[in-house]
């Protein structure tokens, strides 16, 4: 796994999200972009890191800043999480996780002794002009909207 860092280019991509349409990180240029890499779609963990995420959706807006969630999971699936968390945001579908894999979030995961490949949960904030300026990589997830606030300030 090799993750990208503060200072390098973000990959270019373009995904699907929760209601199929294609979005693109190259639409988005000119705005911050949060990029958080989550690993599937109505688990606890990635439920709770979500709702604090929905929650601060005034204080992201304030500092211009646009959320998109990346996970493996399928639109459908993306759907149903959106819908039933009344999210604010669009989640994006990475089923070949091509752009974890551009990232570099794509990789070896421990869990109760076994060993899968899977996504780190990780987080890029992405400035206007297209660069990585913070990569979020130590938090709880019922915290990381904290961490990431506090970061703007």
């Amino acid at each position: 796994m090799n993750t990208l860092k503060a200072g390098d280019n973000a990959p270019s991509f373009t995904l699907k999200n929760q209601q199929g349409d294609d979005v693109s990180l190259a639409k988005l240029k000119g705005s911050k972009v949060l990029v958080y890499f989550y690993p599937k779609a109505s688990t606890p963990g990635c439920t709770v890191q979500a709702k604090g995420l929905r929650d601060s959706v005034k204080a992201l807006d304030a500092g211009n800043i646009t959320v998109l969630g990346i996970s493996p999971d399928p639109v459908n699936k993306l759907l149903n999480f959106f819908e039933k968390e009344s999210l604010n945001f669009d989640l994006l579908s990475d089923e070949d996780h091509s752009v974890a894999d551009e990232f570099g979030v794509w990789g070896l995961k421990k869990f109760m002794g076994k060993e899968y490949d899977g996504i780190h949960r990780l987080s890029f904030l992405i400035d206007e002009s297209g660069k990585i300026s913070h990569v979020f990589d130590k938090f709880k997830t019922k915290d990381h909207h904290e961490v990431v606030l506090s970061s703007l300030k």
